[in-house]
């Protein structure tokens, strides 16, 4: 979902870096024989590529360093079919992060604990595929204990009956908290998700802190109205906490939607039951730790690790959540709003998925619109909610912006997401590399046009080449479907009428990116577009007051910003008889 490299707390430059150049040997289903039907050709080319890594290895032996290469070109060896992509995840070991991983059990009542059955799952390591630490699973029975704890800390516990300005204290030590940690936080994100170092300890940790200073400033400013009314009554509103709110956030961007979801519920007054991916579950549990260390009162937040079908199923059908929040896929989101109507028909915040249009007219600054758009698909791996992932070209600058595309995708830097160089880490494991595998071969199938990309690299770990397809069909899966991975589908139109009528033609509605320099096209654009979030000639700008949410099967309600306290409080309407006003 994060995609701005520039925030209040810190920027990152992912422009010029000079990078190592990997071998890629072995690699998997060579797409260049995917395009001729000659054996022969197809012999030629495969001794060709072979020749090529030998020279490539032998180099490497032969030199203490390996040759590097700016931004701007390759070696003159590496041009043509079979160029290579900037890369060190084949060749390197990857690096030992320097943080201990403390924090495994499950979060009940302020302390930390076994779960119920004594069950322990594994949270890999995407690098390499090896485990990183056992951590609680939860079930039912945890879920029981968590949802019993935070209610009575909503009931009876000091938390909503605090003065708000003292919960805004809490939150304001915990943002401080975050910062100092913020070494450690980023390391466990890091290793947990795959994503750069630098992207999680530059960008995102500085989010959530913003995000938390945001929520803290909230806390004693939410107030009901006084209403006037026909007749002698006094009329006003109260804004109450909704009580004790159930979340699950999702294995793409932990951390940040962790605050995403506590920020307001806490600000708010409410009491939370958390559950974290169980792809990536080491991060919310520091930082709940962090929000103790603060001074939240017990049984505020209880965080359980686990599986969806056991502690997610049990959280949604719980008579005794008040307020459901979910970020992830839309088809679990469709279980999550069943689940919520056919227990206590609890009100369901649903941050889904997205098939996000990036359109490009054919006025625009056609380099900046290169890289915004190589950033808008490939940020996070590709792994964004929001990603521009249906490229649309005006047909006068298509030619020359798929060239400039697939040359951007050849130099993004690929490897161990814990070297400062590093652009793009792992997927996040197994599972999502052979959905994203599976889509790339239905795009060669279906005869779009593989531009660069479409196989794995190395032999160890989860790394996928960034892939880029012209020629794209908007009745292709590649065009439809959400694939969460670093797959750029370029797509030509000849309009303004065309290209809206195609971008809004998808079951989804989550965000847009246009690309012009045109204010009347812009204009249109923006309100033709059935999205949620539209950027003009920029793409996943965030801020903490900026709301986030989708139109159509992209989701209910919206995250941050003054919307998302809606998303936590009861309005209460308290009429009351006047005797002898001296004004109405």
């Amino acid at each position: 979902m994060m995609m701005n490299h520039s925030t209040k707390a810190g920027t990152c430059n992912f422009g010029l870096l000079e990078t190592e150049l990997g071998s890629n040997a072995l690699r998997r289903k060579p797409s260049y024989l995917q395009f001729t039907e000659d054996p022969a050709i197809g012999a030629f080319l495969l001794a060709v590529m072979t020749m090529r890594r030998i020279v490539s290895l032998t180099s490497r032996c032969s030199s203490s360093a390996y040759r590097l290469c700016r931004f701007g070109g390759f070696p003159s060896w590496g041009r043509g079919i079979g160029s290579r992509f900037s890369t060190s995840a084949a060749v390197e070991e990857p690096i030992s992060p320097s943080v201990n991983i403390e924090n495994t059990q499950l979060l009940i009542d302020g302390a930390f604990v076994d779960a119920a059955s004594g069950k322990t799952f594994s949270t890999i390591d995407p690098r390499t595929g090896e485990i990183i630490a056992h951590v609680a699973e939860g079930n039912q029975e945890d879920v029981n204990r968590a949802v019993l704890a935070a209610r009575r800390a909503f009931d009876n516990g000091p938390w909503p009956k605090m003065i708000p300005y003292e919960r805004s204290c809490v939150l304001l030590r915990f943002a401080d908290l975050l910062e100092k940690h913020r070494p450690e936080l980023a390391s466990i994100e890091t290793w947990d998700s795959g994503k750069p170092y630098k992207q999680a300890a530059d960008i995102e940790i500085p989010m959530v802190i913003r995000l938390m200073r945001y929520y803290a400033g909230w806390a004693d400013k939410i107030h009901g109205l006084t209403v006037p009314s026909d007749g002698q009554y006094h009329a006003q509103t109260l804004h109450e906490p909704i009580g004790v709110a159930g979340q699950i956030i999702p294995w793409n961007f932990p951390l940040l939607i962790f605050a995403w979801k506590i920020g307001p519920a806490l600000a708010c007054g409410n009491t939370v039951v958390l559950k974290t991916a169980e792809q990536t579950p080491l991060s919310a549990l520091y930082a709940a730790r962090l929000l103790h260390e603060a001074g939240l009162p017990p049984g505020v937040l209880n965080v359980i690790s686990g599986f969806g079908p056991t502690v997610g199923a049990a959280l949604c059908s719980h008579m005794d959540i008040d307020k459901l929040a979910f970020t992830g896929s839309t088809e679990t989101g469709k279980n999550v709003l069943g689940l919520a109507a056919k227990s206590n028909l609890k009100p369901v915040t649903l941050e889904l998925g997205g098939k996000s249009p990036f359109i490009i007219c054919g006025d625009a600054d056609i380099d900046k619109a290169v890289e915004v758009a190589h950033l808008a698909v490939f940020f996070n791996q590709g792994q964004c909610c929001c990603a521009g992932s249906r490229t649309f070209v005006h047909e006068s600058v298509y030619d020359e912006f798929v060239e400039k595309a697939k040359a951007r995708a050849m130099k993004r830097v690929i490897g161990d997401p814990f070297r400062q160089d590093v652009e793009q880490g792992p997927q996040i494991d197994s599972k999502q590399f052979e959905k994203i595998m599976t889509y790339i071969r239905s795009g060669i199938e279906s005869g779009a046009k593989l531009e660069s990309g479409g196989e794995q690299l190395g032999s160890k770990g989860f790394y996928v080449q960034p892939t880029v397809f012209s020629d794209v069909q908007d009745d292709m899966l590649i065009a439809k479907d959400e694939i969460f991975g670093p797959v750029q589908s370029i797509l030509k139109y000849k309009d303004l009428n065309e290209v809206i009528e195609r971008a809004n033609k998808s079951h989804y509605g989550l965000a847009a990116g246009v690309f012009t320099q045109s204010i009347d096209t812009a204009n249109t654009l923006t309100r033709a577009l059935r999205v949620g979030s539209v950027w003009v000639n920029c793409y996943a700008v965030f801020d903490a007051a900026i709301p986030f949410g989708g139109y159509k099967m992209s989701g209910h309600g919206r995250e941050r910003g003054i919307y998302s306290l809606r998303n936590y409080l009861q309005v209460k309407a308290v009429v009351q008889p006047l005797k002898d006003p001296a004004w109405l």
